[in-house]
């Protein structure tokens, strides 16, 4: 009787190691898993300021005597129906940078992403800069965007499909 109860604890001790020792292990694997998730989101997250961000420094900073140049800037960042509509008026953006002069500089101060998913996003971006022109007597006067920027991902890439101002200029 001392041995079959020796074998019991025994045989339960066993049976409870193994239990323990499958519940670290799937604990493990899903602490893995999430761990993967949360660096995707990272990434994604990351991709996403640097598009939006590097779209909004092309679209605030645009000079009269490189118009073409600054209007390819942001063209080469955009996709659909943005970038079809900015390519088509760019022949007037050029004039009008032209006529006037106008040498508009500045730089992203503050971006967050409002909305996110594999295939989409929405970035707020906070400008700041300067803005010269024939208006200004070359005169440069402070100038403060907040934009609304859609973005797409296209082609292992992010793409901008939209610009929108929000909120006052200043």
């Amino acid at each position: 009787m001392v041995v079959s109860t020796t074998n019991r604890w025994l045989t339960t001790l066993v049976v409870l190691l193994a239990l323990a020792a499958g519940l670290g292990a799937a604990l493990t694997w899903r602490t893995h898993g999430d761990r993967a998730d949360a660096a995707t989101r990272q990434e994604r997250y990351s991709a996403v300021l640097v598009a939006a961000e590097t779209e909004v420094t092309a679209f605030v900073n645009l000079r009269y005597d490189r118009a073409a140049e600054s209007v390819d800037a942001v063209s080469a960042g955009a996709t659909g129906d943005f970038r079809e509509h900015y390519t088509r008026s760019s022949r007037h953006v050029i004039r009008a940078l032209e006529r006037s002069r106008s040498i508009m500089t500045g730089r992203v101060v503050w971006s967050g992403v409002s909305a996110i998913s594999p295939t989409q996003a929405t970035v707020i971006v906070a400008t700041t800069g300067t803005v010269s022109n024939r208006r200004t007597h070359g005169a440069q006067e402070p100038r403060a965007f907040r934009l609304r920027v859609s973005l797409a991902h296209e082609g292992g890439r992010w793409w901008t499909s939209d610009i929108e101002f929000v909120g006052d200029s200043r």
